[in-house]
């Protein structure tokens, strides 16, 4: 039995699947196996992975899309390790990402872990990044909002706490993994690894989000935490400004700032200022942004790891 089962949903992106692949291979001091869910690909993803020849990624197939969340739960279904390490099929991973997660839970005791972060452009430039708030941070707000960097790159969990909290909503697509989060957080602290162990891509690939979308699905959130939350609303302002972000980042101005309204309708006043920037230049989201980086230090830690991985 190993002691982690990565799983990698992954949907015609068999270039990006290819250096995540990489950078999970290249894992250390870790009995690893990654289950790889084909969501019904019609690339040559397949193809792909069996040209690795490692016996330790296997491929699942669904001949149809099924969505990410009910991929991620055939991939955890599938598993046999003790831990499950979900990543995303752009993502990437430092070399002792595993390693020193497993370490820090296993010497605290706790169920689930996660790390820092920063985002990084196709050529690997560093653009943003941070780490994660304290343990008791993330249970304190996590009802509230997602707190956790790098959405679902980041967090390794037992397979004994996803039978007892369950696993992702497949109703869910924009925050299925923030839904997960919360049932963690009520089980119990995240071991807190405060190093930038995980590289969130930004591309024009990444998945859009539509807002209307995204509204049904926190509503749900929101109706199903209610009382966890004592009946306190949710940071609705917090997630439409990530929704507005997310289209910048993809160049598209006019879905940002009806994206921004909300937040500015959900009572968050400055992302007046943010909407205008948006309309003036929709570029922002793909540059270098210093006052969003912890430090030289920091970055300096994610470059060393990240000049390891072909760029291509």
């Amino acid at each position: 039995m190993p002691e982690v089962t990565v799983v990698i949903p992954t949907h015609d992106r068999s270039t990006l699947l290819s250096r995540t692949l990489r950078s999970v291979r290249r894992q250390g001091e870790v009995d690893l196996e990654v289950v790889v869910v084909d969501d019904g690909s019609r690339d040559d993803t397949a193809a792909m992975v069996a040209g690795l020849a490692d016996p330790r990624v296997r491929l699942a197939r669904n001949e149809r899309p099924q969505g990410v969340s009910a991929a991620r739960n055939r991939g955890i279904a599938l598993a046999t390790g003790e831990w499950i390490a979900l990543l995303d099929d752009d993502d990437l991973w430092a070399p002792d990402k595993l390693a020193a997660q497993l370490r820090a839970a296993r010497r605290l005791g706790r169920q689930w872990a996660c790390t820092g972060s920063v985002a990084v452009n196709d050529a690997l430039e560093i653009l943003a990044g941070g780490p994660p708030p304290s343990p008791e941070a993330i249970v304190r707000q996590l009802p509230l909002r997602n707190v956790v960097p790098a959405g679902a790159s980041n967090v390794l969990v037992r397979r004994s706490a996803l039978e007892e909290t369950g696993i992702f909503d497949p109703l869910l697509k924009h925050v299925a993994d923030w839904d997960l989060w919360i049932r963690l957080g009520a089980l119990g602290l995240p071991a807190v690894v405060d190093e930038p162990l995980v590289a969130y891509r930004l591309h024009t690939g990444n998945a859009s989000t539509d807002a209307g979308a995204m509204a049904a699905e926190l509503a749900r959130v929101a109706e199903r935490y209610r009382t966890l939350r004592r009946d306190a609303p949710i940071d609705l302002a917090y997630a439409y400004r990530w929704a507005a972000w997310h289209y910048l980042r993809m160049g598209r101005r006019g879905p940002a700032v009806r994206a921004y309204a909300r937040a500015i309708a959900a009572g968050d006043a400055v992302s007046v200022g943010r909407a205008l920037v948006a309309l003036v230049d929709p570029g922002i989201a793909r540059r270098r942004l210093k006052r969003h980086l912890r430090g030289a230090a920091w970055e300096a830690r994610a470059a060393a790891w990240l000049r390891e991985l072909p760029v291509a």
